[in-house]
């Protein structure tokens, strides 16, 4: 009986920190809560997380922080999460090549099944951009001038699914880049100081030029065609790939369900405000909510079409 009495105890102890867990997610959150961006200020997946963020603090009563820890095109705020607890009190804002070209290029620190989506909800206005007296205005004009002319490439990484994305454009279309590097912002300054030709950035960053005219759009890495920008073509309709790029919020792997979707809920509410609306408008960003078994679809899916741009990434 007493062996009976002393193995029931060891299973209730063993159990325990899973059961409170569970049982106190409809408290979520008791303390504050961190939400980590792996890049610098100012960006969409920054504004988006901040507004979540504030919902968040809002709708709890508790403390949210947005907290932006750039290096590593990603990998270190990545890291910072991946060391958190599974209890939903630090949230990653993390782009698609965290989740895919990372870990295929064997980059990351941590495994395929670190994180658990809670959520994607941006696809990124990614454009080739440059300066407005460039003489190339789309890729085929941009591959016969580099024929004759020195250009560089300004890009997010060598990991980041953008660069690969654009190195594959290259190597299809026959640009010739006479050299690359990786910023943690690609912005009008990045031109205007003669960084690079060429950038590989999103629309967010480039705004404050592309409103005064000083900066041009060779292509979009979107699905249609940006709302900014009509008339520019997008990379599939000038190259044939279709590959985009998004943004979701992640926790680590082994957090209680009913958190997860305690923070869905929040997201959601924060993403359908007419603030949110706006941002989209200006900016071109495809603004969303993709949750649940839908989300990890999403992310398995591209971890499985960005192994054909492993090639490209090694440029």
């Amino acid at each position: 009986m007493k062996k009976i009495i002393k193995v029931c105890a060891l299973a209730a102890l063993a159990t325990a920190p899973f059961m409170g867990s569970v049982a106190n997610a409809s408290d979520y959150p008791n303390r504050p809560v961190k939400f980590v961006v792996p890049w610098p200020p100012g960006d969409l997946e920054d504004i988006l997380t901040r507004i979540i963020a504030e919902e968040m603090a809002k709708e709890t009563g508790k403390p949210a922080t947005v907290v932006n820890k750039p290096g590593g095109a990603g990998i270190v705020g990545a890291s910072d999460v991946s060391l958190g607890r599974a209890d939903g009190l630090t949230i990653g804002s993390f782009v698609i090549d965290i989740l895919t070209t990372h870990l295929l290029s064997g980059n990351a620190p941590y495994e395929k099944d670190t994180f658990e989506p809670v959520g994607i909800f941006l696809d990124y206005p990614f454009v080739l951009a440059t300066s407005a007296d460039s003489e190339y205005n789309n890729i085929d004009e941009l591959a016969k001038y580099s024929q004759t002319h020195d250009v560089s490439l300004g890009h997010f990484g060598y990991q980041a699914l953008p660069t690969a994305i654009t190195f594959k454009a290259a190597a299809q279309k026959g640009i010739k880049f006479s050299s690359n590097a990786a910023f943690d912002s690609n912005d009008c300054s990045t031109l205007s100081n003669g960084d690079a030709d060429v950038i590989n950035t999103t629309t967010q960053q480039i705004l404050a030029c592309l409103n005064s005219g000083e900066v041009k759009i060779l292509a979009s890495l979107t699905r249609e065609r940006l709302s900014i920008a009509p008339d520019i073509k997008t990379l599939n309709e000038q190259t044939g790939i279709s590959q985009t790029t998004w943004n979701g919020l992640f926790v680590k792997k082994g957090t209680p369900e009913a958190v997860k979707q305690r923070i869905a809920e929040i997201a959601e509410k924060a993403l359908a405000t007419d603030r949110v609306k706006e941002i989209s408008k200006t900016t071109g960003a495809g603004i969303y909510w993709i949750g649940g078994k839908s989300a990890e679809d999403v992310v398995a899916n591209d971890y499985e079409a960005s192994k054909s741009l492993l090639d490209y990434m090694k440029e």
